[in-house]
């Protein structure tokens, strides 16, 4: 795989929020392709309290070549003070659909 395709996970509070941050990435073609998940449940620390909140999950499909213009891009959008932002590398992929996600992430 010449290219380098990472798939990026964020979480957003709610569905709109999420929804005004796919929308900006895929405008940007920072990512082709957004999915929003139904929502969920997340139990975490933070600040040291045992939180527990609904969230919508992300997941973005990108070129690691833009990744940091993607990463920029969400933390300046997104309202938690330390979002969600995890890249993990896809090795494996049909060919056709990783060409789609290098020919709709060109600038």
């Amino acid at each position: 795989m010449q290219d380098n395709y990472l798939l990026v996970y964020t979480s957003c509070p709610d569905e709109a929020q999420a929804k005004r941050l796919a929308h900006a990435l895929v405008e940007a073609r920072l990512a082709p392709c957004v999915q929003i998940s139904a929502p969920i449940q997340s139990i975490y620390y933070w600040e040291g309290k045992l939180c527990q909140e609904q969230e919508v999950s992300l997941q973005i499909k990108c070129l690691q070549s833009r990744y940091a213009q993607l990463q920029q891009l969400v933390q300046q959008l997104h309202p938690y003070q330390v979002p969600e932002i995890i890249a993990v590398p896809v090795t494996h992929g049909l060919p056709a659909y990783l060409d789609w996600i290098k020919d709709n992430t060109q600038p």
